[in-house]
């Protein structure tokens, strides 16, 4: 599999979110998919301390074993696991890497992300907590997530000569949810950030799975809650023209999905979760396809103008 780059760490282009360890999948489960993800030539793995209760790192870590050092390994931290472990203080930034590198049963953290901004905090608060670690070699690179260009630009700002800075930002990013090309695309690339989409496949829309005219598959993930707000009759129009566009090349709209995030130049590596070994292997061979601009034109032809 192709690589690219977060600052000095090299990482295959797509990426194992591990957000369902430990909620939808239990130890054994989570070692079959990092099996099958590693044997695809996944790379990077990207967890959060608060994923399955704390049970993702666990499980990642025990999936991983003797592997580890084959690997790139992300984590975040600030979002709120309980009442009292919460948030960007620099004590808590502390607490919350030493329990993730127990967790993960490790000695550092490759990637180590704040999960999302602390309007109680200032950044350069945070930052020098960050640097520290860096400096003291339990985390390799830092990152955000989350993150607005405002806010990319003010930790930017904020960041001491010589100290460690953020090289990457995680949001959101799909065929369906192209709000980072506004300024947040354009602040990474100006910064010189890496960035990587999580929910590329737009919670299962972009798989293939939902089709108009039909209702949702029983215990999918949009059968009920945010499915309300995702299965409109206007996003579902959509993908039934990218499955066209996509088969009358030869091609699946999970293929086109990878495939058109990896054009963009500061997409580092498409996360995305898996629920099985077969998940697993499909998501590392999505990301083959090379997108001609005419190709990418009439995409953006049937995303922005779908009737």
């Amino acid at each position: 599999m192709d690589t690219r780059r977060i600052g000095s760490l090299e990482v295959s282009v797509v990426g194992l979110g591990c957000n369902n360890f430990g909620r939808r999948l239990d130890s054994d489960a989570t070692s079959a998919v990092v099996d099958a993800a590693l044997d695809a030539g996944i790379t990077f793995f990207d967890t959060a301390d608060v994923y399955g209760g704390t049970k993702s790192e666990e499980y990642l870590a025990r999936a991983l074993g003797q592997r580890r050092d084959e690997v790139v390994v992300a984590t975040k931290f600030g979002s709120a696991v309980d009442e009292q472990r919460k948030g960007a203080r620099p004590e808590y930034v502390r607490q919350a890497v030493e329990d993730s590198l127990r967790r993960l049963g490790t000695d550092r953290i490759d990637l180590y992300q704040l999960h999302t901004p602390d309007p109680k905090v200032p950044i350069e608060d945070t930052l020098g907590a960050l640097d520290e670690l860096v400096r003291e070699w339990k985390v390799r690179e830092i990152g955000c997530s989350n993150f607005s260009a405002v806010q990319l630009h003010e930790a930017k700002e904020a960041t001491r000569v010589g100290a460690a800075r953020f090289v990457s930002v995680q949001n959101e990013y799909s065929l369906l949810h192209r709000e980072p090309e506004g300024d947040v695309l354009p602040e990474c690339e100006r910064a010189g950030m890496a960035f990587t989409p999580y929910f590329p496949l737009a919670n299962g829309l972009l798989t293939g799975k939902y089709r108009q005219g039909q209702d949702a598959p029983a215990g999918s993930r949009l059968h009920s809650g945010r499915g309300n707000r995702l299965l409109t009759d206007r996003n579902l129009t959509i993908v039934e023209r990218l499955i066209e566009f996509s088969e009358g090349r030869g091609h699946t709209i999970l293929e086109l999905a990878f495939s058109w995030l990896l054009t963009r130049p500061t997409v580092a590596s498409v996360i995305a979760g898996a629920t099985s070994p077969e998940q697993a292997r499909s998501n590392a061979a999505a990301a083959s396809w090379e997108l001609t601009d005419t190709e990418l034109a009439e995409v953006d032809s049937i995303v922005t103008r779908p009737g």
